[in-house]
């Protein structure tokens, strides 16, 4: 059995009803209970599904919120052997101030096929794929990474866009973006959607880098090499406990930089639905007693990358 169309479909089920369980909580300054409610959520409808899945990136310990445990076992079982990954609420502040960008996020891919990502940070680069392959690079100073998108989408650097998370680490790049005349978008939260935001020319973002998730960054490898994108991420271990961690995972090369085809090999489906209006999918709407979401979702092997409406009764 392979990923197919009705697996898809089921999995856009677990983000969509995962995403409709933190309606209530939007706006209500309760991060800790919409992630949860995200969470028991997605759980239990993956455990509906006929897998035997693994949960391979798993979220909370860096917010010590409930968390879908890296290691933890899912599904009803099955023929079907998987690794999932997942981020019941990417945006947990999102929802908590009602602010937008709040998604519900999986990736699954085949057992062995998806990079076993510690809860650490990582430094990462997205390009679209209108730039070479070998145009840029994490270890390439930031200008040539400019210039070279530049030269190779035959713009002036100073109509490049650089997308990143707006924090205090990123000082030192901010600073050098403007100092090249650079547009920059900064994003509070959310890196997932922000690498995404290099897939299609809509977004207008050339390239996303800075430090963010780990884990993040292994949901958004899943959905930009559907896109046939660039990604490039290097973990950052910077104490005993992260790099035990690393070690106990079996990553032995903590400098290592990672390409997309490390991170994620062979066939895989990712879904993010979204819960607030963002740049990616629109918010939760409420019409006719229905919820309607819409959902990103990507398959690779059947070229799928497209958004999907779905509508659920409200039940009383």
């Amino acid at each position: 059995m392979t990923l197919n169309k009705d697996l898809i479909n089921q999995i856009i089920t677990v983000t969509s009803k995962a995403a409709i369980s933190c309606y209530n909580f939007v706006g209500k300054n309760d991060k800790k209970n919409a992630d949860k409610a995200a969470t028991d959520s997605m759980r239990n409808e993956i455990n509906k599904l006929k897998i035997n899945g693994e949960v391979v990136i798993g979220e909370g310990e860096l917010d010590e919120a409930p968390m879908l445990f890296i290691g933890e076992k899912l599904g009803a079982g099955g023929d079907l052997n998987l690794d999932i990954a997942v981020d019941p609420l990417e945006g947990t502040n999102f929802v908590a101030k009602n602010l937008p960008g709040a998604l519900s996020v999986i990736a699954i891919a085949e057992k062995g096929n998806l990079f076993n990502a510690p809860e650490t940070y990582m430094n990462k680069l997205a390009v679209s794929n209108n730039v070479p392959i070998d145009a840029t690079d994490l270890d390439f100073p930031l200008e040539k990474n400019i210039k070279n998108i530049a030269d190779s989408l035959n713009k002036d650097v100073k109509n490049i866009t650089a997308c990143l998370l707006d924090r205090p680490r990123h000082k030192v790049i901010i600073n050098k973006l403007k100092e090249m005349n650079v547009k920059i978008k900064l994003i509070s939260d959310g890196d997932v959607s922000g690498a995404l935001m290099v897939t299609d020319k809509k977004y207008n973002v050339d390239i996303f880098l800075g430090i963010g998730g780990g884990p993040e960054g292994v949901l958004a490898a899943s959905a930009i090499d559907a896109y046939g994108c660039k990604f490039q991420g290097r973990f950052i271990f910077d104490n005993d406990k992260d790099i035990l961690r690393a070690k106990q995972m079996g990553i032995e090369d903590l400098e290592k930089k990672y390409d997309l085809k490390e991170i994620i090999k062979g066939d895989s489906i990712f879904c993010a639905t979204g819960i607030t209006p963002g740049d990616l999918v629109k918010g939760i709407n409420i019409k006719d007693n229905k919820f309607i979401t819409e959902t990103l979702v990507t398959h690779k092997n059947s070229n799928l990358c497209k958004i999907v409406m779905r509508e659920d009764t409200i039940r009383t």
